[in-house]
Formats: structure tokens, C-alpha cells, sequence
């Protein structure tokens, strides 16, 4: 079952499809990380609180 490597919550396999490196076979950061978040291939730290 895929999971976040940051948080280790649960993603679906679309979303790691869609999202992982072709290496990867979990994602590094998901929408439900608040302290960091993807900004084209890299991760970083938030700048801010993200509110839903």
C-alpha cells in the first residue's frame, strides 16, 4: 500500500503514478503535508500555513 514518506499517510497508487519519480514507488511530499509541499520536481518547506 503506498504512503507518504513525510507524513505516512495513505495515497492511492494514481497518486503516486502521477506524482512519484519513476523510481519511487511512494511520493515524497501529499496535499495533506502541511510543513512542506512540491514546487516542480523539488520539495520544500512551506512558507506558510496552508488552510483548507
Amino acid at each position: 500500500m503506498p504512503h507518504c514518506r513525510n507524513c505516512e499517510g495513505f495515497v492511492t497508487e494514481n497518486y503516486v503514478r502521477v506524482f512519484a519519480p519513476q523510481e519511487m514507488s511512494s511520493v515524497r511530499v501529499c496535499p495533506n503535508c502541511e510543513d512542506k509541499l512540491r514546487d516542480g520536481a523539488e520539495v520544500r518547506e512551506a512558507r506558510s500555513t496552508r488552510q483548507n
